[in-house]
């Protein structure tokens, strides 16, 4: 492990570190349900499905069966020209369970790309009627991936001041967030509302669409607001024409306690970005979904009005084969209960909290769970942050806080002892500040 590791440290460029201060990573050999198992024999339970991808935790059989199978038959084609099977279903599925109209898939590979895409087409889907709407909408606070159009809809998340001269302009807005005990998010909602009012008013004849993830900002801090002022800005967009874009990289596939975020709200909107939870965590895949009103503007006898966006391994069939079966285990009446379960769970555990002299903004949406911890400093550059992972970790929890916000994002499969000892376990690290 000693040589794994050193290795490790010559080679390895790891993502979101600090290279010359990061403690050594932790080696994991393998992971089963809710568990991984270190190369030197620790269990740690995973409450953040590593990275919010593993909802049905590690190593589901049913998903290791659907891609074995799968990679026996067809491993990957270019999808420009050609199509599979895996691909086909997947879509279909998709465009069955999400709300409204939106039915027409586009495949890439990450939420990034999927965020990219739906920013391309919205400015293209103005280009091709005739209209020039360059302008694009984004919250304070937002975060949406790491590729350039991503970054410049998320600078409001302040993860890239060093990238700015590559970063194009973009409106932000104000996020009313909120929490249990809220008593002046009416306030910050119509303040939001009224700063959106005057964007619109000003520049909704030159604005193309507006990002926001709906109910829960995810890398911002876990931020969430309530589904009413979703509704109030999805019904200012449609007054003024703008395309609404939701990027549910992380809410999608039950996190918000329905299927997606937008059924949660009653919301459909124009554009739809699927990732992470997509295939269960097995494999890099995203899609973004939109309407046949979006999709038929880019339908031409000339190639440019055509969508000239694409990757190697868009619609990997592997990948798709691993949504398929992630899927089939969402459609499960047992995976509907234990939504319910680990959300019942979470209140419990927040109301433990109530009152803790370092527990601020207690806030939960479905099987999402998070509090800030009282430091001098918020944020990612909160001085508690490092100790309260570092505190995690020897009791054999992976909880990364991001900052002074201590969150909780569990597998679905995830038991109630496992629940019940790592709520203790944070408490008993909260108390120990």
């Amino acid at each position: 492990m000693n040589d794994l590791i050193a290795l490790d440290r010559r080679h390895v460029w790891h993502p979101f570190t600090q290279e010359q201060t990061a403690p050594a990573p932790v080696v994991v050999a393998r992971g089963r349900g809710a568990v991984l198992e270190t190369a030197d024999g620790r269990q740690l339970l995973d409450l953040v499905s590593s990275w919010w991808v593993n909802i049905h935790g590690h190593a589901h059989p049913h998903i290791v069966e659907a891609v074995a199978a799968q990679a026996r038959e067809l491993e990957q084609v270019i999808f420009a020209g050609f199509t599979h099977e895996p691909a086909v279903r997947l879509a279909s599925r998709l465009a069955q369970k999400l709300p409204g109209d939106l039915n027409r898939v586009f495949f890439s590979d990450d939420g990034s790309t999927a965020v990219e895409v739906a920013l391309k087409l919205a400015i293209q889907f103005w280009r091709n009627r005739g209209e020039t709407r360059d302008r694009v909408l984004a919250f304070e606070g937002g975060y949406h991936g790491d590729t350039v159009g991503a970054m410049s809809v998320g600078r409001g998340s302040g993860f890239f001041e060093a990238f700015s001269p590559l970063l194009s302009d973009v409106t932000r807005l104000p996020y009313p967030a909120t929490w249990i005990g809220d008593t002046e998010v009416d306030t910050r909602e119509g303040e939001a509302l009224r700063k959106l009012d005057a964007v619109l008013d000003a520049h909704g004849s030159d604005t193309a669409a507006l990002i926001m993830e709906p109910l829960v900002q995810g890398a911002g801090g876990m931020r969430m607001c309530r589904p009413g002022f979703v509704r109030d800005v999805a019904e200012r967009l449609r007054a003024h024409g703008v395309l609404l874009i939701f990027d549910e990289v992380m809410t999608g596939f039950g996190r918000t306690g329905e299927l997606f975020a937008a059924g949660s709200t009653g919301v459909v909107p124009d554009l739809i970005c699927l990732s992470k939870g997509l295939t269960g965590g097995f494999l890099p895949l995203s899609v973004t979904v939109t309407s046949d009103r979006v999709y038929e503007s880019f339908l031409a006898e000339d190639f440019d009005r055509a969508f000239t966006h694409g990757h190697s391994f868009t619609a990997n069939p592997l990948g798709c084969a691993a949504a398929n079966a992630s899927l089939d285990l969402l459609e499960r009446s047992d995976t509907r209960r234990d939504l319910q379960r680990i959300e019942a769970a979470h209140t419990g555990f927040l109301e433990r909290l109530c009152g803790h002299p370092r527990v601020v903004r207690r806030r939960l949406t479905g099987t999402v769970a998070a509090f800030d911890v009282h430091d001098e400093r918020a944020g990612y550059d909160a001085a508690v942050g490092p100790r309260l992972k570092a505190e995690f970790l020897a009791r054999d929890l992976l909880l990364r806080p991001l900052g002074n916000v201590v969150y909780l994002l569990p597998p679905y499969c995830i038991d109630d002892a496992q629940l019940a000892h790592a709520y203790d376990a944070v408490i008993e690290v909260i108390d120990g500040l």
